[in-house]
């Protein structure tokens, strides 16, 4: 398949990328900041924010397939600059997903967890949402423009972890980068969430493109845990000392940008159309470690120019 994929320099376009190459397809890669090298795969700069411009890219392309990573995904940034959120978060994703729509190929909008309130947790497709910082909520807009202009759509709730371009990019290289410098760091004992492994996470959004599947679920691992747990099952499987993790409350901390608490979700909805259960995060964290003994890391910074 000739795949699209957006944000292809971020941690999970670019993940998905390599995986998606790796499984035969021909990727294009759009990035916008930052320029990769050597990549498997085709890569262009484009600004979606230039819509006109980028779908005229697209067209060029003529994909057949658009698996869109691209997100202003920095919460105290959109917090700060709420237009901007809004043209990347909520703008982009419909337009995109218009076009899919009248060039008759699948799209696959990949959202968020954050667009729930964290007050209960547990979360299925079906429950009330109630994004708390501007991000979710311009991500939520996102999802709803992507409903609007194609029915058929995927829109992917995730959340997630793995390796980077810059190698700090996700909550999994925040604690292995301090431990194993042997720096004391912090974890939020009152957060929860399901992360999913990215390469895993990946693996599955290609799998249910392949599948023909349309409509919204969440892609997140059957399992939820705090955001201090999470640290500890990463420092024990390296081996470095957990007790470098101080356990404390997010709820006793000032943030710029709202968080919400219990964002576990449920994949219940994934895991009976695809026919198999999702990744554990203990499954997703020995991958992690398996790829830091491969060098993965190191192949990946070799991209960045």
């Amino acid at each position: 398949m000739r795949l699209l994929v957006t944000g292809a320099s971020g941690l999970l376009g670019l993940n998905l990328s390599l995986v998606a190459t790796a499984q035969g397809h021909q990727v294009t890669g759009f990035s916008h900041v930052r320029e990769l090298r050597n990549v498997p795969f085709e890569v262009q700069q484009v600004n979606l924010i230039k819509l006109e411009a980028a779908l005229m890219t697209i067209e060029n392309i003529r994909p057949e397939g658009i698996v869109h990573c691209a997100a202003l995904a920095d919460l105290n940034l959109a917090q700060q600059q709420p237009e901007l959120a809004h043209q990347l978060n909520s703008e982009v994703p419909g337009a995109l997903a218009a076009a899919a729509w009248r060039w008759g190929i699948p799209f696959v909008h990949v959202s968020t967890d954050a667009v729930f309130d964290g007050q209960t947790g547990g979360y299925d497709e079906d429950d009330s949402v109630n994004p708390l910082s501007v991000y979710a909520q311009t991500k939520l807009a996102g999802e709803e423009a992507v409903r609007e202009s194609y029915v058929d759509a995927i829109i992917a709730r995730v959340v997630f972890f793995g390796w980077s371009l810059t190698g700090d990019r996700s909550l999994s290289e925040f604690f292995f980068n301090n431990l194993c410098m042997g720096h004391p760091i912090k974890g939020f004992t009152d957060t929860r969430f399901c992360p999913l492994y990215a390469e895993d996470l990946a693996e599955v959004l290609l799998e249910m493109l392949a599948a023909g599947l349309t409509g919204t679920y969440h892609v997140v691992s059957p399992e939820g845990l705090s955001k201090y747990e999470f640290g500890v099952r990463i420092a024990r499987r390296f081996g470095f000392t957990s007790e470098l993790i101080e356990p404390i409350r997010m709820q006793d901390i000032k943030r710029s940008a709202p968080r919400a608490l219990d964002l576990t979700l449920k994949p219940d909805k994934v895991e009976d159309a695809l026919g198999h259960p999702l990744p554990s995060i203990n499954a997703g964290i020995d991958r992690f470690y398996q790829r830091w003994l491969d060098e993965y890391p190191q192949h990946l910074q070799s991209y960045a120019l």
